[in-house]
């Protein structure tokens, strides 16, 4: 009979599993868990999607985790997020993410120095707040599990406050060991002061007096080095305050000796130090507050975006204006907002107008028309006039909430590059301590007794000059600036190791609909099939595409309601195809609005339209083509011009250094038409959500490839991309794809993101090799290196001032990315000459119907132009014009609408 041995220290762990929907995916779950490493045994429960495990003690559940991801099934986890104080340096995060990682249920935890907050992922059910917290006050720091709602900035007093304490201990301790510093360096600058310090104080009371101050030093603004220094060597992880309180502390107790019990010192030894150690805790303190203030700045745009949201919202409860704070206000209730006043929540108008300022969304500081029904956003300012909107996202469900929470995810990213650092920083702090054991122990060897003084200076040097605060900052200081200032130029980067991966990009691939168009598509022609009518194509095809959300099916809605073409009648059986139409049925008829393999797909096919389908997309049309009963009718031309910047933005990405493409569903030739507009290099046309992955992936084999997209059917290249860029207009669907979210359609926007990735990972590595360097030059000289040839040995004091220069200059180096300049529009792009652009002034333009017609007639003579017709002025403007100006005015006006160059 064989008794099941239990194991020494293994643990039994329950995992959430989602997507299980019969006993093969049980099967399946359990055979992918038994195969990671560490884990003993599995029992999935499909009832209660569960999976018992029991672990051996060195399991990995990240990788548990990852296993039942591959087997195609969701590991359900739950995600912490929450403040650390009283980390210094790098070894304090390699510390409590150690803590962290220990809780059992634990898969990840990432500690970020700069933005002191730890984000941990575990198993969902198995561990809590409290857990997590525990675990970082036994690791010797403060857990700070604040519950705040988007807008509260207690985070930030709470780092202002510790700021302000910081400055306090610094100004103490400076007043204190300044009298030490003059007391004991007078007499050797001034051999007249000693003379006057022994007449005043008498020669014993000369050496009181300093040992007082320098007690005074470090047991009282210093006293937090020891506290936490010594707690640290206590549990056998010492961090950067165990290298203070050692070094400054055996400065002050070897001065003790010489200046209290001489006797049990060598002659010629008695030396004291006091200066040294008041002045290494004065420097250091100096240099924790500058870095406090600085990690402030760095962190401000988080700062800055919370606090654009009001405290107080004025909310009509029981017929009456009243004023609430923010987090009271309710899905539903409707919010009063005066001239000047900020927007407490998004919401939809519903009395009243003004124009309202959105420039931290768009950047654009131009104010917006807002009317009833129109979508207002949180944080944004009203102008001019008085409006109430209903409030339809509070609290974290916010647009402002989201950008905060997805900024505070991207500064607490941890960047691949941070690797060698993090590896470093672990073993720092004991290795510098066996340094400084050794350093002591060769000047006594080499020595005697007599180099006791200098095996002492030698030693605390080594212990304060070492610095793995740099090394800990390099990165994550950087990270934190870098993403703040995307932010407030509108880059949002949804996932931080995106920053660094974008900096790898080689090419750059862009959809055409609402990405590199304007995505305001206008019918500008319709060809009827033999008997069919043109008004009865347009009602039918609009009764179809009312439900879907495609930008050329809303044109035809458009277009239908600006023609009054008369209501299709209901429509049953809707069905969207996703890269290829809709289709729907109306009076009993199918009717099918879509590309040419959609009609395909369905036995219609297009050949008879072939001609005129090749010409319209020689002069960059997209066409939609309509079946009715399962028989082609007809097809609808649309003209979808560039947007504005697009040319620029390509240009300024060109400069970068990085190949353009466009994938697009259209026909070749509108893509080509397109491309020429906008000096976009290769073109992938007519391809499919499929389609468009699997170009990405051709591309890819040349290096990483990013993707910039707007739309539903963008959300599978978007995911599949190295990086996927969301334009700010396109749906949500699409945003959460990408990894990086422009905050508005402009395109320029595209360009920042990559010059700014690039600048924050030159910054990195400017700060690590300043890390690594600063160490490895500096840890030697500390040693006395230089003593033997030179006669050069380092002061503790300016051993001290040079560690807190170290993280000074990381901290410094890492804030000139506040003042990254946006890549000016017209750098690098050739001019338009004026004589390619064309202005007409036309005559008897009424509609959108008209305005199509005078596109028309104008490519007819100059294909491949941008036509813009402003109906309101009359002005129709073509760029560039490729043919005479003369003959573009007759072409519009044999078309009807008499036109003059003007």
């Amino acid at each position: 009979m064989n008794i099941p041995v239990k194991m020494e220290h293994e643990r039994a762990l329950a995992l959430r599993v989602s997507g299980m929907t019969c006993a093969a995916c049980v099967r399946h779950v359990e055979q992918a868990l038994k195969g990671a490493p560490g884990v003993l045994d599995a029992q999935v429960n499909l009832v209660g999607e569960r999976a018992d495990l029991t672990l051996a003690p060195d399991a990995d559940l990240a990788a548990v985790a990852a296993r039942v991801t591959e087997a195609g099934y969701e590991p359900r986890l739950a995600h912490f997020e929450f403040g650390v104080g009283g980390m210094t340096c790098a070894s304090c995060v390699a510390h409590v993410e150690k803590a962290l990682r220990s809780v059992s249920g634990v898969v990840s935890a990432q500690v970020n120095l700069a933005t002191e907050r730890a984000y941990v992922d575990a198993f969902e059910g198995a561990v809590g707040p409290a857990a997590l917290a525990e675990a970082v006050r036994r690791a010797g720091y403060e857990p700070i599990l604040e519950e705040k709602s988007a807008g509260e900035d207690d985070p930030f007093a709470r780092r202002a406050a510790e700021t302000a304490a910081m400055r306090r201990r610094f100004l103490l301790a400076a007043a204190l060991a300044a009298p030490v510093a003059v007391l004991e360096m007078g007499g050797h600058m001034i051999p007249a002061f000693a003379g006057w310090t022994h007449a005043a104080f008498g020669h014993q009371g000369a050496m009181i007096v300093p040992a007082i101050l320098t007690t005074l030093v470090l047991f009282g603004p210093g006293r937090r080095f020891f506290t936490l220094g010594f707690a640290s060597l206590l549990r056998g992880a010492p961090d950067m305050n165990a290298l203070v309180a050692l070094g400054a502390g055996a400065a002050w107790l070897y001065s003790m000796l010489a200046t209290f019990l001489p006797g049990v010192l060598p002659e010629g030894t008695r030396h004291s130090y006091f200066e040294s150690a008041a002045a290494i805790v004065a420097f250091i303190l100096l240099g924790r507050w500058l870095e406090a203030r600085s990690r402030g700045r760095a962190a401000d745009a988080i700062g800055k975006l919370a606090r654009l949201q009001p405290k107080i919202a004025h909310v009509r409860r029981d017929g009456a204006a009243r004023d609430l704070p923010v987090g009271e206000v309710l899905v539903g209730d409707v919010v009063e907002v005066r001239p000047g006043e900020a927007l407490p929540v998004d919401g939809v108008v519903v009395e009243g107008a003004s124009h309202i300022d959105e420039s931290f969304v768009s950047g654009e500081s131009v104010p917006i028309a807002k009317k009833p029904g129109d979508s207002v956003i949180g944080g944004s300012v009203n102008l001019a006039g008085a409006f109430a909107f209903r409030a339809t996202k509070v609290g974290a469900d916010s647009f402002l909430a989201g950008v905060i929470r997805m900024v505070e995810t991207a500064q607490g990213a941890r960047l691949p590059i941070q690797d060698l650092a993090d590896r470093v920083t672990a073993r720092f702090v004991p290795v510098v301590l066996a340094l400084a054991v050794a350093t002591f122990a060769l000047w006594l060897a080499f020595g005697g007794v007599a180099a006791l003084p200098l095996a002492l200076v030698s030693a605390v040097n080594v212990l304060i000059i070492a610095c793995p605060c740099a090394m800990g900052l390099a990165t994550p200081a950087a990270l934190v600036t870098g993403a703040g200032r995307a932010a407030e130029l509108g880059v949002i980067f949804r996932q931080g190791d995106a920053l660094q991966t974008l900096c790898g990009v080689t090419t750059v691939a862009f959809d055409k609909t609402g990405t590199l168009t304007q995505g305001k598509p206008v019918l500008t022609g319709i060809v009827a099939g033999a008997g069919h009518d043109e008004t009865r194509l347009l009602a039918l095809a609009a009764a179809v595409e009312a439900q879907s959300e495609h930008p050329l099916g809303r044109a035809l809605v458009e277009a239908a309601k600006a023609r009054g073409a008369p209501e299709a009648g209901p429509v049953a059986h809707f069905s969207y195809r996703p890269g290829l139409g809709v289709t729907g049925e109306i009076d009993g008829e199918t009717v099918a609005v879509g590309s040419a393999d959609l009609l395909a797909v369905l036995g219609a096919p297009t050949d008879g339209f072939a001609q005129e389908t090749e010409r319209l997309a020689g002069q960059g049309a997209s066409c939609f083509f309509i079946a009715i009963g399962g028989k082609p009718a007809g097809l609808f031309a649309f003209s979808d011009p560039p947007r504005p910047e697009a040319r620029v933005a390509v240009a300024a990405l060109k400069a970068l250094g990085l190949r353009v493409a466009l994938i697009t569903g259209d026909r070749e030739a509108t893509a080509r038409a397109i491309a020429a507009k906008t000096d976009v290099d290769e073109i992938f046309a007519g391809q499919k959500p499929e389609g468009k992955v699997a170009v990405l992936r051709d591309l890819a084999r040349t290096g990483p490839v990013a993707f910039v997209g707007d739309g539903i059917n963008d959300a599978p290249a978007l995911a599949a991309a190295d990086v996927g860029i969301a334009m700010g207009a396109g749906t949500d669907i699409a945003v959460e794809s990408a990894q990086v979210a422009l905050m508005s359609s402009d395109l320029d926007k595209v360009a920042q993101a990559f010059a700014l990735s690039r600048a924050t990972l030159r910054t990195i590595k400017q700060n690590l090799v300043w890390a690594f360097g600063y160490n490895i030059l500096l840890i030697p000289l500390a040693m006395g290196a230089l003593y033997p040839g030179w006669g050069v040995l380092l002061n503790p004091s300016l051993a001290a001032a040079a560690m807190a220069c170290s993280s000074l200059f990381v901290l410094g180096n890492a804030l000139r990315l506040r003042q990254f300049a946006v890549p000016s529009r017209s750098e690098g792009v050739p001019a338009v000459p004026e004589a390619a652009i064309s202005v007409f002034a036309v005559s008897d333009m009424t509609c959108d119907h008209c305005a199509g017609r005078v596109r028309k007639a104008a490519l007819s003579v100059a294909p491949g132009a941008d036509v813009k017709v402003d109906l309101a002025s009359g002005e129709v403007t073509v760029m560039p014009a490729a043919a005479d100006p003369a003959a573009i005015a007759k072409a519009i006006s044999e078309a009807g609408y008499p036109a003059q160059p003007k």
